[in-house]
């Protein structure tokens, strides 16, 4: 190898370390499904890494149960998971997560992350709510209620969107809501009332964890206004930066 080929080499690990030293963190987006598949996930992976490239972070994404053992896990900061359904964790994986948790670090669910584990009390506690309905996609009002969060400081008070609007049962008395959804502005399938979550976040046993309801639609992985609310949710329990 010549002089120059050699300088070239080591030039390009130099600058490959440098760009991997500046990552803000490491986040793990998992999208396995085990019973129904949203259409959206490949837009949801390819505008997370797209977020990542432009906010400064690692996006690995995967299906593949492998990642969410205790050891992989420990090299993230911040597990995403998009529009999970089923049960997809296995009594090894459960532990791993566990240990993720409280060990400080983060997990962002989004949309269908409510539909996934039913079977597991602690992921209902730790994610905020399970599943119960949805109508038919629609628009409607959502009524910012807390503008104290990354996830909702750019967000005006009240939000029209249009996605699946799910509804929960079993919510964790302990969350903090974020964003709730006005039933008056559309039509329900079993409703929540006045009390209709859509995005929450709590810290859980040490970590930190945020979800969001919205992201059905294709079209929402290409909303600016969308994806900066999912990214200072995953700021929020990637990083624990103080907000208030």
């Amino acid at each position: 190898m010549t002089l120059k080929k050699t300088l070239l080499t080591l030039s390009l690990i130099f600058s490959i370390a440098l760009v991997a030293s500046a990552q803000q963190f490491k986040a793990l987006v998992y999208t396995k499904t085990a019973g129904f598949r949203h259409q959206s996930i490949p837009n949801a992976i390819v505008a997370l890494k797209k977020m990542g490239e432009k906010q400064v972070f690692s996006v690995y994404t995967s299906e593949d149960p492998k990642v969410l053992s205790e050891e992989s896990l420990s090299k993230y900061d911040v597990l995403i998971l998009v529009s999970t359904t089923g049960t997809i964790f296995d009594e090894a994986a459960q532990a791993s997560l566990q240990k993720f948790v409280q060990s400080g670090k983060g997990i962002v669910g989004v949309h269908a992350a409510a539909d996934s584990e039913y079977e597991w009390p602690w992921y209902n506690k730790m994610m905020g709510a399970y599943f119960l309905a949805h109508p038919a996609q629609q628009t409607l009002r959502l009524e910012v209620v807390d503008q104290n969060h990354p996830s909702t400081w750019h967000l005006p008070k009240n939000w029209m969107w249009t996605d699946e609007l799910y509804e929960y049962r079993d919510i964790n008395p302990d969350l903090n809501i974020l964003i709730k959804a006005d039933e008056s502005t559309y039509k329900v399938a079993k409703g929540n009332g006045d009390n209709h979550p859509m995005a929450w976040y709590h810290e859980f046993e040490g970590g930190r964890v945020f979800y969001t309801a919205l992201g059905h639609v294709d079209s929402a992985w290409e909303d600016d206004v969308f994806l900066k609310h999912l990214y200072g949710g995953i700021w929020y329990a990637a990083t624990g930066h103080p907000f208030k």
